[in-house]
């Protein structure tokens, strides 16, 4: 084995790809603005959450998920790629979710975008199964937070004309009777 191959250099694939989206990230909110790079990060985040639910209903031998089936495949998908998600509380209205760990680990930090890979996942699929979601990420690691909470509201709120902090979040909707329930091409596993 030969000198380099030895060397304690610390890269592998998992350590490469964080850092990766990171730059992606970086890129693209130093281009184009922190909005809009929540944009472009959401359309992902979107169609892994069309092939999350897909696997996971296809697995389950399920057309659809109900709510709790809908917060055990978040924490189990989170959990399964290194986040440390669990379920804090749920109920009718809401599905509310804590962790202590994002599968980005460090390189999450101080790039708010990367978390709308979490919402929109979240949010995909939550309405997807149950009609309509609201993803409010109350606090994220990418913040400066110790930990994530994130709110997934399943009820619809009227608008609030004084612009209530109660309202925050994204919405999502079931669009399936306009696009049919196939999910973006791409499998989610290996």
């Amino acid at each position: 084995m030969n000198q380099v191959a030895r060397a304690g250099v610390g890269v592998e694939r998992d350590v490469f790809m964080r850092t990766l989206l990171r730059e992606l990230a970086t890129s693209l909110e130093s281009v184009i603005g922190l909005q809009e790079a929540s944009g472009y990060i959401s359309l992902v985040g979107q169609s892994v959450g069309l092939q999350l639910n897909d696997t996971y209903t296809r697995a389950l031998r399920l057309d659809t998920l109900n709510r709790e089936q809908v917060a055990e495949v978040m924490v189990d998908f989170k959990q399964r790629i290194g986040g440390g998600f669990h379920i804090i509380e749920q109920d009718e209205e809401k599905i509310v979710l804590g962790s202590h760990s994002c599968p980005f680990g460090e390189q999450v930090k101080g790039r708010e975008s990367m978390c709308m890979l979490t919402s929109n996942m979240f949010g995909t699929v939550a309405a997807r199964n149950l009609g309509y979601a609201r993803v409010d990420l109350e606090e994220t690691i990418a913040r400066g937070s110790s930990g994530c909470r994130v709110v997934v509201h399943l009820v619809p709120q009227p608008e609030d004309p004084e612009g209530d902090p109660s309202a925050a979040g994204r919405e999502y909707f079931d669009d399936s009777a306009l696009t049919g329930r196939v999910p973006a091409p791409g499998p989610v596993t290996e």
